[in-house]
């Protein structure tokens, strides 16, 4: 069995024995910085742009592309709604594109990974531009979050939830999407937690409602919903 490494120290060490220079290159590409390269765009697949938001197809890139997208009058309008993050939309667009291709059109699990950190640096490029009173940020942070938790990076996938709920506390999906990952481990105290947070913060919303009556009924019957081992442990609560 190899022990941990740390740092290049140990990398050192490994180097000094012929039989550790192996395991030195293992090392090495460990403790390299994953990085996922973005594909191709493509816009000849009619089901794919039926999944995204009505004003993708007026975005750079898909209006060059798409039928109908070069509408003056909409890109107009759209821009009007939007103001100047318009102009980098497109890549909310291919985010989207790519968890759709993660959730729908993937076949091994290391293709939807790397459609899932495609979609992580696409919704970067608008977050990292759009200013602080940017509408769609909450959207585009919870969109992030999922996909984060989706790829085992629970404790910055919640730090994102946290941040949409922080510009927009009545924003019920970052809700959502929290209540649903406990209740993939489990944990259904946490479930709770969040649905009542969420309700607390927008009464009356029925996707949250019918959550916390599933658990009701679940805690009812005596069942307990059952942990997925691949999933991390959840970060600590603040």
């Amino acid at each position: 069995m190899v022990p941990a490494l740390h740092g290049r120290s140990c990398l050192s060490i490994l180097l000094r024995e012929p039989s550790g220079v192996a395991v030195a290159a293992a090392a090495l590409a460990l403790l390299a910085p994953v990085h996922v390269e973005a594909e191709p765009h493509t816009f000849d697949n009619p089901r794919e742009m039926y999944k995204l938001p009505a004003y993708c197809k007026y975005t750079q890139d898909f209006r060059d592309h798409v039928a109908g997208g070069n509408n003056a009058a909409e890109i107009k309008r759209w821009t009007a709604l939007m103001g100047e993050t318009f102009i980098h939309m497109h890549h909310y667009c291919y985010g989207l594109m790519a968890s759709n291709r993660a959730a729908f059109l993937s076949k091994t699990r290391e293709d939807r990974s790397h459609n899932l950190g495609v979609s992580i640096i696409e919704f970067d490029y608008v977050i990292d531009r759009a200013p602080p009173d940017f509408g769609l940020l909450p959207e585009i942070l919870t969109r992030k979050g999922e996909n984060l938790i989706q790829l085992n990076r629970v404790a910055k996938g919640i730090i994102e939830l946290q941040r949409a709920i922080e510009m927009k506390s009545d924003y019920w999906p970052a809700y959502a999407v929290i209540s649903d990952y406990y209740k993939e481990l489990g944990r259904l105290d946490k479930v709770r937690e969040w649905l009542e947070k969420g309700l607390s913060a927008r009464p009356g919303t029925r996707p949250l409602m019918r959550r916390l009556a599933a658990i009701d009924n679940q805690r009812g019957e005596g069942k307990t919903a059952p942990a997925r081992g691949k999933l991390a442990a959840p970060p600590s609560p603040k």
